[in-house]
C-alpha cells in the first residue's frame, strides 16, 4: 500500500446521515476484526409533514434552521452530539442517476470529457453549470462501449441541505443520493450473479439492477403507491426480455437471473416483490438481511430498511 495514501485520499467518516421525505436517521459504525461491520449509534426520527418535500427542481426544505435542530436533537439522543464530518444521503426525489454509455471509438481526454459533458446534460436535462455531478468509470458494456455512472443534484437544492449541516457546524463531504447508499449492500459482496435494489419512497421507487457487483441498469419509476408492484412486474418485464442474457440454442434457461434483492422502505412488501420476480423469471431470489451483508444491528431498536443508506455510506470508511 502506498504510505502517503491516507494523506492524498482521506478515509471517509464511519458515521452517516440519511434523509427523506418522511424522516431522517443517524448511523455510527464500527468494524470487527473479521470484518463484520458493527453500529455502534443509530437513530430515526420522523420529520413534521412538509419540513422536506424532496424535488429535483424546486426548493426541498421548508425551514432549514428547522431541520437542523431536528439534527441536532438526533444526535444528541443519539450521543453523537460532538461529531461533525458525515457522510449524507439525500432523498432520492432530489437526486438523478442514469448510466452515460459512451459511442465511437478512441477519443482524446478532452473529446471524452465533452462528449461525457453533454450526455450528462441531455441525461438530467439541465445545464452541467447547474449541477453538482459525481460520476464513477465502470467495466465497458458487451460491446466493449465505456460506461460511467453519474449522479446529480441541483445546486440550489443541494445548498439547502448543506445550510443545515452549517447551521450545526457539521462538515458533510460524500454527498449521494440514497439509493447509493443501499446499493453498497449489494456491491460489497462481489457473487457474479444479478442483485437488484427497490428503494421506495413517497413518489415511486428506484430500481438499481447490479450484474457482478456493478450498476447495470438504473431506473426511477414515478407513480403512486398503489401501482408500485405493477410498475415493479413492468421493470421485471423489461429485464426478462432486454437484459438477461438468453442461453444456449435448445435451452432456453437463461445464462443470468436475479437470485439476491434488496427491498429498502416502505410500500412494497418484501413477499409480494418476491413472488413477483417468481412469476416473472421463475426464480425466487434470496432476500437479503442485515446478516446476509455482516452488518450487526443492535436488538430490536432499528430496521435495517430504516438505516441501510446511511449505513452503507459510513461502511465507506473501510472502502
Amino acid at each position: 500500500m502506498n504510505s502517503f495514501s491516507k494523506l492524498l485520499k482521506p478515509r471517509l467518516p464511519s458515521a452517516a446521515v440519511g434523509l427523506s421525505g418522511e424522516g431522517a436517521a443517524i448511523v455510527s459504525l464500527d468494524r470487527r476484526r473479521d470484518g463484520t461491520l458493527v453500529v455502534r449509534r443509530a437513530g430515526y426520527v420522523p420529520l413534521a409533514e412538509g419540513l422536506v418535500q424532496p424535488n429535483f427542481d424546486e426548493p426541498n426544505v421548508a425551514d432549514v434552521l428547522e431541520l437542523a435542530a431536528v439534527l441536532q436533537g438526533l444526535a444528541t439522543n443519539t450521543g453523537m452530539q460532538k461529531r461533525m464530518r458525515w457522510s449524507v444521503a439525500l432523498p432520492e426525489a432530489a437526486t438523478r442517476t442514469t448510466i452515460l454509455t459512451m459511442e465511437g471509438g478512441t477519443a482524446s481526454r478532452s473529446e471524452t470529457e465533452e462528449m461525457l459533458r453533454w450526455k450528462t446534460e441531455r441525461g438530467f436535462g439541465t445545464p452541467v453549470e447547474e449541477l453538482r455531478v459525481a460520476r464513477e468509470h465502470l467495466r465497458p458494456d458487451a460491446q466493449g462501449r465505456p460506461r460511467y455512472l453519474a449522479t446529480a443534484v441541483r445546486l440550489t437544492v443541494l445548498a439547502e441541505y448543506e445550510a443545515a449541516f452549517a447551521a450545526l457546524g457539521w462538515q458533510a463531504g460524500l454527498i449521494l443520493p440514497r439509493h447509493m447508499g443501499e446499493a453498497w449492500w449489494l456491491m460489497r459482496e462481489r457473487t457474479g450473479a444479478d442483485s437488484l435494489l427497490v428503494s421506495t419512497h413517497h413518489d415511486g421507487f428506484t430500481a438499481v439492477l447490479l450484474r457482478d457487483a456493478e450498476p447495470l441498469l438504473v431506473r426511477s419509476i414515478v407513480c403512486d403507491a398503489e401501482d408500485r408492484v405493477d410498475e415493479l412486474y413492468r421493470f421485471l418485464l423489461f429485464y426478462r426480455d432486454r437484459v438477461q442474457t438468453p442461453g444456449m440454442e435448445g435451452d432456453d434457461t437463461p445464462v443470468d437471473t436475479i437470485e439476491q434483492m434488496l427491498l429498502a422502505g416502505d410500500g412494497i412488501e418484501h413477499a409480494e416483490a418476491s413472488a413477483i420476480i417468481e412469476e416473472t423469471l421463475n426464480t425466487r431470489p434470496r432476500l437479503i438481511t442485515a446478516g446476509d451483508v455482516r452488518l450487526a444491528l443492535p436488538t430490536g431498536e432499528l430496521d435495517f430498511d430504516q438505516i441501510a443508506a446511511p449505513a452503507g455510506l459510513a461502511a465507506l470508511a473501510w472502502a
